[in-house]
């Protein structure tokens, strides 16, 4: 069970990594699809594909699966630019209730949890969250 779990987080570390090499080389639509797979196989991998449909299927998460997935198909189909500002927002609206989580964890990391502490950045993860900060 351990082996599964690792080998998820890589795949979803070379999907992250893959699509940034398709954004740094001008959308390069092949990365990018592969970046994608890769994302979404170890994501499933991670948390396991019971709890990655549930995810997915979710009546508040559907938005973000239908724009993703329409995303996807977009940069398949030759428009890589347009595919991944889909694919973006998508991506936003699915995993916007991680937001808190992660500055939480990002505030810990010792020099990076300086920058997020800052009141403007603070501010962002605050509106997330359902509150606002004043800055």
């Amino acid at each position: 069970m351990v082996v599964v779990v690792e080998i998820g987080l890589g795949l979803t570390g070379f999907g992250i990594f893959f699509s940034f090499l398709g954004i740094i080389f001008f959308f390069d639509k092949g990365l990018l699809a592969m970046g994608n797979i890769l994302f979404v196989s170890g994501v499933s991998l991670t948390i396991g594909l019971k709890s990655t449909m549930q995810f997915f299927m979710k009546r508040s998460n559907f938005k973000g699966t239908v724009s993703f997935g329409i995303g996807f198909l977009i940069l398949i189909l030759g428009w890589p630019i347009l595919g991944m500002i889909v694919e973006s927002y998508g991506f936003l609206v699915l995993f916007s209730g991680f937001w808190p989580t992660l500055s939480v964890f990002l505030q810990k990391i010792p020099v990076l949890g300086w920058f997020v502490q800052q009141p403007y950045i603070r501010s962002l993860f605050e509106r997330y969250r359902g509150r606002r900060v004043p800055v």
